[in-house]
């Protein structure tokens, strides 16, 4: 695997689950795998969990971990080529990337959309030009469409906690005052359209995702009926993808309350952080033992350490 991008870059999901699963067991088996190699992680968007996890994650390969807030910290960055340079842009991405990758083994990415320009934001320009020009791998730590590395840890989380075979699994729309972007829900979609799972999806009118990810996969508007028998209820507000980045409603009625969890089978409550109290989710429920966003957050190490492990196994 040259660079992760995306979901798509996985050959085998329950093998590789299993094995970052594997290396939670183990957590120091590797700790020499990157000995004298140095990830470059590159914030375009601001980050608590992404950063520190996929900095741990580094380090206990043995790498060593350089970090940069780029829109403070660097000189602005041009993306287009044959662009004339004469505004605001200082340095182009193909000197940028090129330079970084003298100085690292790997490049990690994290850049958000700007939820105005539907085709701009699917472009990826960000992400897909650092790959472009980059001559070593680039890790994708979230981008306008996507956030595999989130994926996978709620696919951990899932395999880690299920007590039956196929756990019905459902994706839940919830209220949130600002527009957010469809990357968490586009790649927990996609990685679960891959697992032994009964999955749904359920949003108000208005909210549907892109379709060519959601392609034959149950979307239900009545969030009480999707509910019903749920073993996961993952909860994610995004912003609306036909009428794009716009809010549409801020309905509290889907929030999720101890109330819709009584419909469920016990289920398991999912996040992946940051989440706005009594407003995504109630405190009744974000307090009780339904709630494993914790559990999520700490395996956000070990996806991170198995992908940084294969694209160290592919450097060689």
């Amino acid at each position: 695997m040259k660079n992760f991008l995306d979901i798509d870059d996985i050959p085998a999901i329950d093998s590789w689950i299993g094995e970052a699963i594997e290396m939670k067991k183990q957590q120091h088996e590797n700790s020499n795998v990157g000995k004298f190699k140095t990830i470059g992680l590159l914030f375009f968007n601001a980050s608590l969990r992404t950063r520190l996890s996929t900095q741990k994650a580094a380090q206990q390969l043995g790498m060593e971990v350089m970090i940069m807030n780029v829109t403070k910290e660097s000189w602005k960055l041009e993306y287009e080529d044959g662009s004339i340079m004469n505004v605001d842009t200082v340095e182009h991405v193909k000197e940028a990337a090129k330079v970084i990758s003298q100085y690292c083994d790997i490049i990690g990415i994290r850049a958000f959309p700007k939820l105005i320009d539907k085709q701009e934001d699917e472009s990826e320009i960000i992400i897909r030009s650092f790959a472009k020009y980059a001559t070593v791998p680039v890790l994708n730590m979230e981008s306008a469409t996507a956030h595999p590395l989130q994926a996978i840890t709620d696919a951990m989380t899932i395999t880690e906690l299920k007590i039956k075979n196929k756990p019905k699994v459902v994706l839940q729309w919830a209220p949130h005052p600002k527009a957010l972007p469809q990357a968490v829900p586009n790649s927990f979609v996609k990685i679960m359209k891959q697992m032994n799972v009964e999955f749904v999806i359920t949003h108000p009118q208005g909210y549907a995702l892109n379709t060519n990810v959601t392609n034959g996969v149950t979307i239900m508007h009545d969030k009480s009926e999707a509910l019903k028998g749920a073993d996961f209820v993952y909860v994610k507000n995004w912003s609306s993808y036909q009428e794009y980045g716009q809010v549409l409603t801020q309905d509290s009625s889907w929030m999720l309350t101890q109330e819709d969890l009584k419909i469920t089978s016990q289920a398991k409550v999912m996040h992946c952080l940051p989440v706005r109290r009594n407003v995504v989710i109630a405190d009744e429920v974000l307090d009780s033992p339904h709630s494993v966003v914790e559990k999520q957050a700490y395996n956000r190490t070990y996806a991170a350490q198995m992908i940084i492990k294969k694209l160290l196994d592919y450097e060689k």
